[in-house]
């Protein structure tokens, strides 16, 4: 069956869907799945859509991919350079979308298939946890989102990304006393009670840590800070927020008692717990990875990131990224995606779910 998958990306990309903005393109994703189908049960809440199919399988695989992208870096509109697509979201991930509407209109022809298969397609991944659509999705819909095996097409290279790190972000804060800059004696600046602090943030090395032979990189960064009343004025609070990356090698309780005490160990006054999200195993083990890896000979590489797969993982539903497109390119200027890598994962996933 072919499918022109790149002008496909093309028209999702002409579609603006900044995240928060993500109703339009949803109205064309439910629209495009209704269109003359009657083997999709297609449920929709928010801007979250929902295709299922209900063919007596004895397994499920669930997979997704979200709607929004990051705000425009120049790159808004999309450009075809040959059988490249340039432009914002055609490698995070439009490109992933138009697979998986493809995968629609293949399951719509066949009266079989290995598994039972539902297509997730949300909002709010690229934004805070509170806006994340497949949270809604568990929270008020679970039976929706349960499977065997998930997959979220997140851009991989073609590559099989294996679990995900965790991350917390928490913000240090350190206490002074206000006082005149001609008279600082008279105070305690803040930012000043900040600086060793700051001093061991730039300093720390972070581990990597090896999980089921797979080398998980971690890391600690500032990325922000805020102090100061006025330009004459000795600063009394000084706040740093922190990002802390860990492999899934210890609990999520773990890492965040570990940074806390990282930064009351340097002397913060207070340290609040602002966000914190589990990693996911590589599960590597798990039958229907081991066999998209192993059947298929997919390349393995740990993903460096956090990813939806930890939110399937927290509900006991092993997990895995691979889409197309080059994760290297998310979120930058230069984004793309090309015709060989859209083609080559419908191709595989195809094969893989028996619709090939």
């Amino acid at each position: 069956m072919t499918h022109d998958l790149l002008g496909l990306t093309e028209q999702l990309c002409e579609i603006p869907s900044v995240s928060g903005t993500e109703g339009a393109l949803a109205d064309v994703v439910e629209a495009r799945l209704h269109a003359s189908d009657a083997r999709l049960q297609i449920e929709r809440i928010g801007a979250n859509v929902v295709a299922r199919t209900e063919l007596g399988c004895d397994r499920r695989v669930v997979l997704a991919g979200h709607l929004d992208t990051v705000p425009a870096n120049g790159n808004q509109s999309p450009r075809r350079d040959g059988d490249v697509l340039h432009g914002l979201g055609t490698a995070d991930m439009k490109g992933g979308l138009a697979v998986l509407l493809a995968l629609a209109d293949d399951l719509r022809r066949h009266d079989r298939a290995r598994f039972d298969v539902t297509l997730v397609l949300y909002e709010g991944e690229e934004v805070a946890d509170e806006h994340n659509g497949l949270r809604r999705l568990f929270a008020e819909a679970p039976q929706l989102v349960r499977g065997d095996l998930a997959v979220v097409l997140e851009p991989t290279g073609g590559w099989v990304e294996a679990g995900c790190q965790g991350t917390i972000h928490v913000r240090a804060t350190f206490d002074g006393v206000r006082a005149h800059s001609a008279r600082p004696w008279m105070g305690t600046n803040a930012i000043h009670r900040a600086a060793p602090f700051l001093d061991r943030c730039a300093r720390f090395e972070a581990a990597t840590v090896d999980v089921d032979s797979l080398e998980y990189r971690e890391a600690l960064q500032v990325v922000q800070i805020a102090g100061g009343i006025a330009n004459n004025v000795v600063p009394d609070r000084c706040s740093v927020v922190v990002n802390r990356r860990y492999a899934p090698s210890r609990p999520l309780d773990a890492a965040v008692a570990e940074v806390v005490a990282f930064c009351t160990d340097a002397g913060a006054d207070h340290v609040e717990v602002l966000n914190a999200s589990m990693a996911a195993p590589p599960n590597l083990a798990h039958p229907l990875i081991a066999e998209m890896i192993g059947v298929y000979d997919l390349p393995v590489r740990p993903k460096l990131g956090w990813t939806d797969v930890a939110r399937f993982a927290a509900h006991g539903i092993a997990a895995c990224n691979f889409g197309p497109g080059d994760p290297e390119l998310a979120h930058t200027a230069g984004e793309r995606v090309d015709r060989v890598s859209l083609d080559a994962c419908l191709a595989l996933l195809e094969t893989f779910l028996g619709i090939g």
